[in-house]
């Protein structure tokens, strides 16, 4: 089992199936990233850290840097953000391509370092 995998087995089981969706979508556009648990968090390493992400009592955070949250910004607009986070409310499905290109963004910024 992954440290990330560990995680999440940690969490409600309500809230295990969604967090394996997040952690499954990002896994599969960065399959080379490196799982580890940063800052408390599930965290996708390349280059830097690329995103983490966590339960929490009313959502779900989604933490790809300031850059991406300015970047998207405009498809943003339905979720709570801040500097560089984004809440993902329980009770609506996790927002899956936006997701992936949030993802995406990441990744080719931290190959450009």
């Amino acid at each position: 089992m992954t440290p990330i995998e560990e995680y999440i087995a940690t969490c409600p089981k309500e809230r295990q199936l969604k967090l394996n969706e997040l952690y499954q979508t990002i896994k599969n556009i960065v399959p080379d990233a490196t799982e580890k648990i940063a800052y408390g968090m599930p965290t996708f390493y390349l280059h830097g850290n690329l995103v983490h992400f966590a339960n929490a009592k009313k959502h779900i955070g989604f933490y790809p840097t300031p850059s991406a949250i300015t970047t998207f910004q405009a498809e943003l607009v339905p979720y709570k953000t801040s500097k560089g986070a984004i809440q993902f409310p329980v009770t609506e499905e996790l927002p899956i391509d936006l997701i992936e290109k949030i993802v995406a963004f990441r990744v080719q910024e931290n190959l450009k370092k």
